[in-house]
């Protein structure tokens, strides 16, 4: 005879954070895909000169980074001035040696996982570095937008980014980094959703399921 497990349930991520989560994935989808036709348009329209497919390509491309910057904004709003601090206490694992070598030897099947926050060290560290990415992304988005549309919100880009051109040599340059630091966001989502995966099966929570109703279940012991 079967008995049912008691759980217990925690909140992890807000409707906020889960929000700005799956926003952000989609932006990075977008950009993606229209990002490379951008670089190599493959497809030709037929039947006159008024189907501007590369001209509506490039609006997806430019909403979806704008998109891509408020929430890299907000999310950085919500970490340093959120009420839950599950994030920040992440940073106690990272400076944490122990926490290293627990981590480690878990993704080895050994031991389990133990966290003071919602990321383990190693995962921290990946989140960061990729911020870094987005960080740049953005920026090098809209220096090459400013050098497209020099008034209005063209305009003060170009008045912000400017540096970079200069940093960097040439507008070319900054295309060029532009284009292969998207294949980061490639890479990361390919690892990022085997791990998240990977984590449920493993430890049997705080998985998938956490970033979607923002509760994570852990089996409570029994007395």
């Amino acid at each position: 005879m079967q008995h049912a497990i008691p759980h217990s349930r925690d909140k992890i991520f807000s409707p906020v954070i889960r929000i700005c989560h799956w926003l952000r994935f989609a932006a990075i989808i977008l950009l993606l895909v229209t990002g490379f036709y951008i670089a190599w348009p493959f497809l030709t329209a037929y039947g006159g000169s008024d189907n501007l497919i590369q001209g509506w390509v490039r609006f997806a491309h430019l909403i979806s980074g704008f998109v891509l910057i408020a929430v890299t904004l907000a999310r950085a709003y919500l970490y340093f001035f959120s009420r839950s601090d599950i994030e920040r206490r992440s940073v106690k694992d990272v400076v944490n040696p122990k926490s290293w070598i627990t981590q480690i030897k878990s993704y080895m099947w050994i031991g389990k996982l133990n966290k003071a926050g919602v990321y383990g060290p190693l995962q921290f560290v990946t989140y960061f570095g990729l911020t870094l990415v987005i960080v740049f992304m953005c920026l090098s988005g809209l220096a090459l937008h400013a050098n497209v549309y020099h008034e209005g919100l063209g305009g003060i880009a170009w008045t912000i980014n400017e540096w970079m051109l200069v940093w960097m040599g040439s507008l070319a340059a900054v295309r060029e980094w532009h284009h292969i630091a998207s294949w980061v966001f490639i890479i990361f989502i390919l690892v990022h959703v085997y791990m998240a995966v990977w984590t449920g099966i493993r430890f049997k929570h705080n998985s998938v399921d956490s970033i979607v109703s923002g509760y994570d279940y852990h089996p409570m012991k029994r007395d």
